[in-house]
C-alpha cells in the first residue's frame, strides 16, 4: 500500500508542477489505458537503468559508456512517458542529483552516489 501511496503523491506533485506542459499532456495520453501492472513494469524497467548507472558510477560521467546510458534513459523516457528533449533531460538530471526523492530512489536502485553521477553524466551529454 505504501508504494501506491508514494506513486499517488508523486503523481499529484507532477501534475501540480508540470500539468500544463506539453510533456505532461503527452504523458497522460501515453499512460491512458495502461493497467497498474503495466505501469509498475515500466517503472521497474526504468529503475534497472539506474542500477546499470550504479555499476559505472566510478567512471568518468563523460565516458562513452555513461553517455550511451544517458541516451538510453532519454530514449526510454520518450518511448514510455513523454518526449525527452535535451532541455527536459537536463532538468531531470538536476532533479536526479538534488538530494530529494528522485535521488533517494535512484540511489536505492544503483547505490549511493548514483543520482549525483547521473546528474553529471546528463550535464555532460547536454552540453
Amino acid at each position: 500500500m505504501a508504494a501506491a501511496s508514494n506513486r499517488d503523491s508523486y503523481a499529484d506533485q507532477a501534475k501540480a508542477s508540470w500539468g500544463s506542459t506539453p510533456e505532461y499532456k503527452e504523458f497522460e495520453k501515453k499512460a491512458k489505458g495502461r493497467t497498474e501492472q503495466e505501469e509498475q513494469d515500466i517503472a521497474a524497467r526504468f529503475m534497472l537503468l539506474f542500477k546499470e548507472a550504479g555499476a559505472m558510477k566510478e567512471k568518468d560521467p563523460a565516458s562513452p559508456e555513461a553517455q550511451a546510458l544517458v541516451k538510453k534513459i532519454q530514449t526510454f523516457i520518450t518511448e514510455h512517458y513523454y518526449t525527452c528533449s535535451d532541455e527536459v533531460l537536463n532538468g531531470l538530471g538536476k532533479l536526479y542529483g538534488c538530494g530529494g526523492d528522485f535521488t533517494k530512489n535512484i540511489d536505492t536502485a544503483g547505490g549511493e552516489g548514483t543520482g549525483a553521477f547521473m546528474e553529471q553524466a546528463i550535464r555532460a551529454y547536454c552540453r
